[in-house]
């Protein structure tokens, strides 16, 4: 018996020894891989999943950070906000343009470029980081400057406002090329000319650090390298045999992914619109206002985290007013400037020309039909209203049903319109019978029996 308990005993020791030594050693020797994805347009979702991301790596002592890339850009100010997260990251970021056929063009060329260490997969490309002008020259017009042999200068900058916003994302991209030893002539032409490179190019360019198959041979390569983080430390990394883990996003970048979207932010302001309108017309209703303040706020929330165009929005509004208008008071002229200035509105909403950002027209094509619908929809109760004959006092009795109550002889009293009134009629009722109302006298009603009601193929 006592031999049964050693051994037990020695058993219990050596799980706990085992448990204590295995998957709890992959952290506490900081060799954890942490990899976050972007795949999609950058925007205020893509820049709150990084911070987390990184966040979390740092709490953990994660050996690297692995952020995969596959995008098409994205907007500014979050592509700005990620590589300050960046570059003020203790853990090394290395930045991995994947799986074969991926693309890290315009804001992901300059997120590669801070990275601690960029890597590409066969088979991807990046560059064309130039930045896209907002706005630009009307349909028709020379798109150049003639010298005076009468050519175009196409690549002299259109107009002050492009020269500053070139120069700065040239200045911006050297930058970062100088901090991590990378070619800063081709980030130049990358952001000037639109260049771009294959992954071997990108090699052969120097604007990137190695090649890799996959994640596994990336981790190889990556082992023994020496890179300097935040603070100027270096590190060597050790990520040979590191514990690979996936970073998915948190409920606020979800959130932030949905509600971002220039579609769904836009829909949302309509419904909101459209929820305070309703509630407006029928006050009570509660269920209208409510839904339609919460995505209303919402709606503007979004907007806030996007860069929109104020007279936009001013003219949406404008052209909601003047519907409105339109649909209390017909002129046909108001309606029109109002969808007119309403579909304007929704066109300049958005500052934005980058890729996953545009608004589309279908969704504006739809939202302005509903609107105009629900107005014509209005308008047309409106005068129907107004072609009814009217009923008021007396008229607006005759002919309405009513519930004796009680009855003595040719008086008693009846329930009609939500109230109790005194009635007379020439008959005997039954209290509970449903009679109706012939006329009103004073503030009592003259009753007389329903009339018989025609069925299908004869009376009943």
């Amino acid at each position: 018996m006592q031999t049964m308990k050693a051994a037990l005993v020695a058993a219990i020791t050596v799980v706990a020894l085992t448990c204590c030594l295995l998957p709890s050693s992959a952290e506490e020797s900081g060799r954890l891989a942490l990899i976050v994805s972007i795949d999609g347009a950058i925007g205020p979702a893509s820049a709150s999943y990084v911070r987390e991301a990184l966040a979390k790596a740092s709490e953990r002592r994660a050996e690297i950070v692995l952020l995969r890339m596959n995008t098409p850009g994205g907007l500014n100010s979050s592509m700005r906000e990620i590589i300050a997260d960046v570059l003020a990251s203790p853990i090394p970021v290395i930045g991995y343009v994947a799986p074969s056929g991926a693309h890290a063009a315009s804001a992901g060329t300059y997120i590669l470029y801070a990275t601690h260490i960029a890597a590409m997969a066969p088979g991807t490309n990046i560059g064309a980081a130039t930045p896209v002008q907002i706005g630009g020259p009307l349909p028709g017009l020379p798109s150049g400057t003639p010298d005076k042999d009468g050519k175009d200068k196409k690549d002299e900058p259109k107009d002050a406002m492009t020269a500053k916003a070139t120069n700065d994302a040239v200045a911006f991209i050297r930058s970062l090329a100088e901090l991590r030893s990378r070619n800063a002539d081709w980030a130049e032409k990358a952001v000037r000319e639109a260049a771009t490179l294959s992954a071997n190019g990108a090699l052969e360019a120097h604007a990137i650090d190695l090649v890799a198959r996959d994640q596994a041979e990336l981790l190889r390569q990556l082992d023994g390298r020496v890179v300097e983080v935040a603070g100027g430390k270096t590190q060597r990394l050790a990520t040979k045999d590191a514990v690979v883990e996936a970073i998915e996003p948190g409920r606020i970048s979800r959130f932030l992914a949905v509600i971002t979207d220039p579609n769904v932010a836009f829909i949302l302001l309509m419904v909101g619109i459209y929820g305070l309108i309703f509630e407006f017309m029928s006050p009570g209703a509660v269920a209208p206002g409510v839904v339609g303040a919460i995505c209303l706020l919402i709606g503007l929330y979004a907007l806030n985290l996007l860069p929109i165009n104020y007279a936009g929005l001013a003219l949406m509004l404008v052209g909601l007013v003047l519907l409105t208008v339109e649909a209390f008071n017909p002129t046909v002229v108001i309606g029109l400037g109002g969808i007119i200035a309403f579909v304007l509105g929704a066109l300049m909403l958005f500052r934005v020309e980058a890729p996953g950002y545009q608004l589309s027209w279908w969704v504006i094509g739809i939202t302005t039909a509903v609107f105009v619908g629900f107005a014509l929809v209005v308008l047309g109760s409106l005068r129907r209203a107004a072609k009814a004959p009217e009923r008021v006092g007396a008229q607006a009795m005759r002919g309405l049903s009513a519930e004796i109550l009680d009855w003595n002889g040719n008086e008693g009293h009846v329930f009609a319109h939500g109230e109790r009134w005194q009635a007379r009629g020439a008959d005997t009722f039954e209290p509970g019978e449903t009679v109706e109302v012939a006329s009103v006298v004073d503030l009592t009603l003259l009753i007389r029996r329903a009339p018989a009601r025609t069925g299908e193929g004869g009376t009943s």
